[in-house]
């Protein structure tokens, strides 16, 4: 088995099915609305290719990896793959994209304000862009892989100043991906009960990557143990998408160009 780090998850390892089905719930949430030209940006493994390429007329991925979805070109032949460090985004032209995706990626960017620059420039008139991020007020532990996190008001500010209209929505979770998520909640205060000196916050990221993979599949894997019928079953049928952002596990904010 492939070596997945914990930030990515796998549909492979049966500890990420919970994270799996919510990350994909946004892509099930966008299908009824893809059409013309597509934009995904940081399409990681190509979770959303399979359900959205054959919805569009062209559909573009870019991320700084793209070997793994290399291989998906050819099963969709209106697929372009283009491999990218970004911002700014330099292989894109102004008006390409009719939708524009971007889950689980502003918050590993530096540049924020540029990222969301670029996207806007990147859309069509009338295009919209859907992006999603961890909401900071449900992080369970600092992620060393993240840049920051966003409150919901902090999000719709800062792309309110960009595009045209915005909408924030929410990935929230009914009652089974909450008990798995109260679950997660105490298994983490175990852990972190040891860290009397709050080094998770203070020291640099650098130093917490590989404590912070270690533990974080070892608390995925007892999670599992512990209630595997529950890890097991979670679907993206379980995540709802909510209009209370502050209560939802990720943002979901929809932007639009006029």
């Amino acid at each position: 088995m492939a070596f997945f780090k914990t930030e990515v998850t796998s549909d492979e390892i049966q500890s990420d099915n919970p994270i799996h089905q919510r990350l994909l719930k946004p892509y099930i949430y966008v299908k009824d609305k893809i059409g013309g030209t597509v934009v995904e940006i940081g399409c990681g493994d190509g979770r959303g290719i399979e359900l959205l390429a054959p919805l569009s007329e062209r559909y573009i991925a870019l991320d700084k990896n793209t070997a793994v979805i290399e291989k998906k070109k050819e099963a969709h032949e209106n697929l372009e793959v283009v491999e990218a460090t970004i911002p700014p985004i330099r292989q894109l032209e102004d008006n390409t994209a009719d939708v524009l995706i971007s889950f689980q990626v502003i918050e590993h960017i530096l540049d924020d304000t540029l990222f969301l620059e670029e996207i806007y420039r990147i859309l069509k008139p009338g295009g919209k862009a859907y992006f999603t991020t961890p909401n900071i007020k449900m992080t369970l532990s600092r992620n060393p892989w993240h840049i920051r996190e966003y409150t919901a008001d902090e999000l719709t500010r800062l792309s309110a100043a960009i595009f045209d209209e915005v909408e924030m929505l929410g990935v929230a979770g009914n009652e089974r991906v909450m008990a798995y998520h109260e679950e997660n909640r105490r298994s983490v205060e175990k852990i972190t009960r040891f860290d009397i000196l709050n080094l998770q916050h203070r020291l640099p990221s650098s130093l917490l990557k590989i404590p912070y993979e270690v533990l974080n599949r070892l608390n995925r894997n007892r999670l599992m143990s512990s209630n595997n019928q529950l890890v097991d079953s979670l679907s993206h049928e379980d995540y709802l998408i909510s209009r209370n952002a502050d209560s939802s596990l990720d943002l979901l904010l929809v932007a639009k160009k006029k």
